[in-house]
């Protein structure tokens, strides 16, 4: 087959070049084309029906932008060579490669104990073995060893091209428009000064409208009570399906998902060729096809959390500002166990479930977003914004909750 030059059609940046050579090849690559099946939101679609976007267009989408800031620094006379662009833009490609069925809902519930960061990494050192080495520099930028800071600061960073895709599209398809940030003026409005990413000064209103827009995009989006809901139930879901898997009884699923589910995994699990070679056979689709298969398992337990996701009666969701009292816990746990009939198998220990979330807007130990005056200065945006809503929206906030299952 003839490597040729590729165009897509994307609804939120337009045309997509993908040229020939190793971008290409990663691109028809069956573990990245493994990203058309996993959400990008996970069960977001349950609040936001438009948001069922794919890993996949999202990664092609922060390449794009890579390549777009890419451009613009050159023009701006910083040296960036091709093979220093390839190696960038497939890097971003290939930053969500290691995300399980359901991305972050799932994080670390299918394969347990390992991160999508740890496993992103062990498949792009697989596929540079299959490659024959071309990915080495694309690894290095990844990881932030390669000299050249700055790309590393757009593969992941405080404004990577990774945020700065996925707030558009996500606000794209999920149709809340708080995300629309201006990302091409942010794009234009950047500088290397140092080996470092900067920002011109005319850029720091976009910048403070970023910082505004991703923080309330995790509270309309990303941490929406339901979507939280959701996400907790599907995670008990897993948990007793791993239980059950691992006292030997036999699950309906595909074999990948029965591969995870019945085994224990860590660092050290990633140098096997099997479980890599496994775990990209997951998607979204073994995970909804095993639970439209257990909602009618003799487990009861495993039974009812299932039907419960597929016929949308999710958990009751209470926030707090600190963390409720073991007494709290305790008297919903009693209240939970009281509705459950006597003698039910089911255990009440999947039904009610605690813990905290976090909106970091803008957190300056991830690094720090400098915007360069005319004179040459270079100053953190937190300390020169004018825009007391964008010191305000910078904040770290937690929140904690109690999720309990509604029972009928």
């Amino acid at each position: 087959m003839i490597d040729s030059y590729k165009i897509i059609n994307d609804p939120v940046h337009g045309f997509i070049d993908i040229p020939t050579g190793l971008i290409s090849k990663i691109v028809g690559h069956r573990w990245f084309q493994r990203l058309r099946d996993i959400k990008q939101l996970g069960l977001t679609n349950l609040v936001y029906p438009g948001a069922t976007h794919s890993r996949l267009s999202h990664a092609l989408g922060a390449m794009h932008l890579m390549r777009e800031a890419i451009h613009v620094l050159r023009k701006k006379g910083v040296d960036i060579t091709a093979k220093e662009e390839e190696a960038a833009a497939c890097a971003m490609l290939l930053h969500d490669i290691g995300h399980g069925p359901f991305s972050h809902a799932l994080e670390n519930q299918i394969v347990y104990g390992l991160s999508h960061e740890q496993i992103s990494l062990a498949i792009m050192y697989a596929m540079d073995r299959e490659f024959e080495g071309s990915l080495e520099l694309a690894i290095s930028v990844f990881e932030g060893k390669y000299h050249k800071t700055f790309l590393h600061q757009l593969v992941s960073g405080q404004l990577d091209t990774d945020r700065l895709d996925y707030l558009k599209r996500d606000s794209f398809f999920s149709g809340v428009a708080e995300g629309m940030i201006g990302l091409e003026r942010i794009i234009k409005m950047m500088s290397v000064v140092d080996n470092r990413l900067v920002i011109e000064e005319k850029g720091k209103y976009s910048i403070e409208k970023f910082l505004i827009s991703r923080r309330l995009m995790y509270w309309q989006v990303y941490l929406h009570k339901t979507v939280v809901a959701a996400e907790q139930l599907l995670i008990s879901i897993m948990a007793r399906a791993r239980e059950l898997s691992q006292k030997g009884v036999l699950l309906p699923g595909s074999p990948a998902i029965c591969f995870f589910l019945s085994n224990d995994f860590n660092i050290s699990s990633l140098d096997d060729s099997n479980v890599l070679e496994m775990f990209t056979r997951l998607d979204d689709t073994d995970v909804m096809s095993a639970i439209k298969q257990w909602q009618f398992f003799p487990d009861t337990t495993l039974s009812y959390l299932c039907k419960s996701l597929t016929e949308r009666n999710l958990p009751k969701m209470t926030f707090f500002n600190e963390m409720p009292s073991e007494s709290m816990i305790r008297e919903q746990s009693h209240l939970l166990e009281s509705k459950i009939l006597n003698g039910s198998a089911i255990e009440p220990d999947y039904f009610l479930r605690f813990g905290a979330i976090e909106n970091r807007g803008y957190d300056q130990m991830e690094g720090e977003i400098m915007i360069l005056s005319k004179n040459g200065n270079l100053s953190d945006v937190y300390d020169i914004s004018d825009m007391l809503s964008a010191k305000a929206f910078s904040q770290i906030t937690k929140k904690y909750f109690l999720c309990t299952a509604i029972i009928k």
